[in-house]
């Protein structure tokens, strides 16, 4: 498409600089890019003379809806160069209906813009004239601009004119936020969206305008223009004109970066190959080059995020690597970084970069955020994808730092006091004990012991001293006593313990008849008297629920410095460290219940 002549000077600006953006405004549709579906709709509508009395045309900023409402004024009411021509789809720009809509000064072409004149009395004001024949042109037009600015009451005003307007009237609405418009007004309209100008067009439209300016641009440096632009033609023209300012003349990649403060491109590839690498000292090193350079923290973390982003697309499409469009440094240092790195790892790095983009806007120091930032995806590289993770941790598999079993295991029990026996083992269901001398049962039975339903003929005869605190509770779970093995777990501070000899310092919650009951349960079990002495003033040791606290939570600390479980933790920031279980023991535990209901089902039956 070849560049059309720029917009024609009025009286008296011949000596004044316009900008590039007013300069080469499209006069008709051929100078329109990228929205061709909307030029061939309204092309069509013309020349079958089927135009409707109402237009909506929405898009974000800059990409020609003020400057389409324009078009259409002149294509309505272009008389062509010899006075006797109709509507056309390429306005001549010679007659006077077409010169005078170009220089905003037709009377018959209405512009008003909703932003400044909101309420109800202007959109009368303006409606007062409907009713009256065009002075010079074909059609009275109203080009309302940000009508989604109007007020309520000004919207139910424009309404009834809208649907039944004059045939010599119609309405061209333009807006960037067309969701605040009543569906009332969208209904009444023929909607155009006009779309978002791709970089590729936008760059070969920028050349084409610096080639009529007279200006060499570099490739590289048209691509940061349009890329900064977002898709508005206007707003890509206003960096092009400031470029040219900026490079007295030349539009080169170095001064767009200054000028836009981007990082260095080439710098940029270094610190995301070095950070992946694993080299958090040498990608510190970088970030510091380039924030010296002039380059926003948040700026370098956005543009490692838009390299991970095209290095993702290289590994999906790889023959994005031979577009000529890219510059040639994104296509080598790409295609060359996307063959070492797997998916997996982009992915994991997209993630930790984006929540890391988020921080670095929101801290109040950007460039520790940012270094931060860069520490942890470093150490990050480190690790394996998430998937073998999740693989291990599923299947236990070991890592060479540490058997993954460590971590599916239940840490030892805490070490017992010298002359405490051995923490109580798990036992199978003794048979019943023959009646005529029932043997003692052995000091480690105290733990989770025989069923009561095992001997239910004999009563229990006297059992050995336990040797420790630990031993008493495991006496008084045997022998169903929960409320009182609760408080000497929970009550009780030993201040010193012997066989026949309790003495401790109670706690606050402690009954005051704890140091009885405790004596009288004692001597009934083991046939023996027990002197039990509560003395407030002693030091003491922490109860064993305290102890089995500390022990649970030392425990937990180590387990979560394994290497396997911080791994985990790291790649799902979100997730919290639950603690371990026992597979082997839920499968005892699952054994056992389901011996329980066969056992219940035969007694039933019996």
């Amino acid at each position: 498409m070849s560049l059309l002549p720029p917009e024609p000077e009025t009286a008296g600006q011949d000596a004044a600089y316009r900008v590039l953006a007013r300069k080469y405004r499209p006069a008709d549709f051929d100078g329109l890019i990228g929205q061709e579906a909307m030029v061939r709709t309204l092309a069509n509508a013309i020349r079958e003379n089927r135009i409707a009395h109402a237009f909506l045309l929405t898009g974000v900023r800059g990409v020609g809806k003020t400057t389409t409402a324009r078009i259409i004024a002149k294509a309505l009411n272009c008389t062509g160069p010899d006075g006797a021509g109709g509507p056309t789809v390429n306005p001549c720009g010679q007659c006077e209906a077409c010169v005078a809509i170009a220089e905003s000064r037709h009377v018959d072409v209405l512009e008003m813009d909703a932003a400044s004149r909101t309420g109800v009395n202007d959109i009368r004001e303006l409606l007062d004239g409907v009713r009256y024949a065009p002075a010079s042109a074909r059609f009275k037009i109203y080009i309302i601009d940000e009508v989604h600015m109007l007020s309520t009451a000004a919207f139910n005003a424009l309404l009834k004119t809208l649907e039944e307007p004059p045939p010599h009237v119609k309405f061209v609405f333009a807006t960037t936020e067309v969701r605040r418009l009543p569906v009332t007004v969208l209904s009444r309209c023929q909607r155009f969206d006009l779309r978002r100008v791709d970089i590729e067009t936008l760059v070969a439209h920028l050349g084409r305008i610096c080639e009529a300016e007279g200006v060499s641009p570099q490739s590289d440096a048209l691509a940061l223009i349009a890329q900064a632009a977002e898709g508005s033609v206007r707003d890509g023209l206003s960096l092009l004109d400031q470029a040219i300012v900026h490079g007295d003349g030349k539009v080169a990649s170095a001064e767009v970066r200054a000028m836009l403060g981007l990082a260095d491109r080439t710098l940029s590839f270094d610190l995301l190959e070095a950070v992946l690498g694993g080299e958090p000292g040498q990608a510190l090193g970088l970030l510091r080059e380039l924030y010296a350079a002039g380059a926003d923290p948040a700026v370098a973390i956005g543009d490692l995020l838009d390299i991970t982003h095209w290095l993702t697309r290289l590994k999906v499409l790889p023959d994005l690597a031979n577009d000529g469009t890219i510059a040639e440094l994104e296509r080598t240092r790409g295609t060359e970084l996307a063959g070492k790195l797997p998916m997996p790892v982009l992915a994991r790095s997209w993630q930790m970069l984006l929540k890391g983009l988020d921080e670095v806007r929101r801290a109040p120091a950007a460039l520790a955020a940012a270094e931060m930032v860069l520490v942890r995806l470093a150490y990050a590289a480190n690790l394996p994808p998430p998937a073998d993770i999740l693989k291990q941790l599923g299947d236990g598999t070991a890592t060479p730092a540490a058997p993954a079993s460590a971590a599916r295991q239940p840490a030892p029990a805490p070490a017992p006091r010298a002359g405490a026996p051995a923490p109580p083992r798990r036992t199978e269901t003794p048979p019943p004990p023959v009646a005529e001398e029932p043997p003692p049962p052995e000091p480690d039975d105290y733990g989770d012991g025989p069923e009561p339903e095992a001997a239910p003929e004999a009563a229990p005869g006297p059992v050995p001293m336990p040797r420790d605190l630990r031993g008493v509770v495991a006496l008084a779970d045997l022998r169903r006593e929960g409320l009182l093995a609760s408080a000497i777990k929970h009550d009780i501070q030993i201040v010193r313990y012997e066989p026949g000899r309790i003495t401790f310092r109670p706690t606050d919650t402690a009954a005051p008849d704890l140091a009885n009951r405790l004596g009288r349960f004692l001597q009934e079990q083991t046939g023996q008297p027990w002197a039990v002495v509560v003395d407030m003033t002693a030091e003491a040791e922490p109860t064993l629920a305290e102890i089995d606290a500390a022990a649970k939570l030392a425990e937990q600390a180590e387990l979560e410095a394994h290497p396997l479980v911080r791994a985990a933790l790291e790649t799902f920031p979100e997730a919290t460290f639950g603690g371990v279980r026992d597979l082997a023991s839920d499968d005892d535990s699952e054994d056992d219940a389901a011996a329980d209901a066969s056992r219940q089902t035969g007694e039933q039956g019996r």
